[in-house]
């Protein structure tokens, strides 16, 4: 990874926003409704060629969602790169992404839960920043996205800090302390696929997020446990748990429950572990800058991460 971090430059009202589908289709209707969101934040936008392409499970060939990236970041006129959506795909065109054009050619890129893939590969292999945050047509363009989410778009027009304090969620602290250093991470599905690939999440001192939706306690103890093998809970300073959605086991009396599962992984760690975190696949879904310092008290339950953007 470079040495230094890049900063993309903050977005101004007018500038030009490139939008892509990198792994599964979504819906012509769900992208254009979220038109109105992108018009009140003052942006005009450019659709990727084939963001509205089904092959199967993806929105066309890895080499159409990949030109469609490249494209994207090696187009002067477009400032910033929003994800419509994610379900599963990234990772497919990771050894081939041009991570010197990223790097030559930084700008905002903005998405979640897949396209934490992409997040990894592009931060560790190009030193950009990138954005963890609700996209357009799977949140954005939904009845149930909420105000907060709406206003963690700011965040791209302004170098400002995200706070987190149970103001907006309640916090639970599985292991106390204060730690400092660079905010990683993402769907942990996402993170134990990158074991034992160039890719592989890098944790070393690292504030490590972790979020995921659909998989039951028995599913998610074997993500961290592939986790703690690999030495990622040991290296990283201090734990993020973000939102579980949907995590009811299939047979629930013959079961431990999520938070069972945490306290195995968690209590008494030796290192900050706070949970309840609303990031992730839920609403309001707080969006977070990846690849810059943040600060984890688990002794006030706060969460402050340094600005995004220049």
């Amino acid at each position: 990874m470079m040495n230094r971090m890049i900063r993309p430059k903050r977005l101004v009202k007018g500038d030009l926003i490139g939008i892509v589908a990198p792994a599964s289709p979504v819906a012509r209707e769900d992208v254009e409704r979220s038109f109105s969101f992108l018009r009140q934040l003052g942006l005009r936008y450019v659709l990727g060629k084939s963001i509205y392409e089904v092959n199967g499970y993806l929105a066309g060939s890895d080499e159409e969602r990949l030109a469609d990236l490249h494209n994207m970041f090696s187009n002067p006129e477009v400032k910033g790169i929003f994800c419509a959506g994610g379900g599963y795909g990234s990772a497919r065109y990771a050894d081939q992404i041009d991570m010197e054009l990223i790097h030559e050619h930084p700008k905002m890129f903005w998405g979640f839960s897949d396209i934490t893939y992409l997040h990894t590969v592009i931060r560790q292999g190009s030193g950009l920043v990138t954005f963890h945050g609700p996209m357009l047509a799977s949140c954005v363009a939904k009845d149930e996205f909420h105000e907060l989410s709406g206003k963690m778009f700011g965040q791209l027009f302004e170098p400002v800090e995200v706070h987190y304090t149970e103001e907006i969620s309640p916090l639970e602290s599985l292991s106390g302390g204060i730690a400092e250093g660079e905010v990683v991470g993402g769907n942990l599905t996402q993170l134990a696929n990158s074991l034992g690939s160039e890719f592989e999440i890098k944790t070393n001192q690292k504030l490590l997020f972790i979020e995921d939706i659909g998989e039951e306690p028995y599913k998610v103890d074997r993500l961290l446990n592939q986790l703690r093998l690999a030495g990622k809970l040991r290296e990283a300073a201090g734990i993020i748990i973000g939102d579980f959605a949907k995590a009811q086991p299939s047979n629930p009396e013959k079961t431990l429950s999520l938070d069972e599962v945490f306290a195995h992984y968690f209590d008494g760690l030796g290192k900050p572990v706070v949970k309840g975190f609303k990031i992730g696949h839920c609403e309001p879904n707080i969006a977070i800058p990846l690849g810059v310092k943040g600060r984890l008290n688990a002794e006030e339950k706060t969460l402050t991460i340094l600005p995004g953007v220049e």
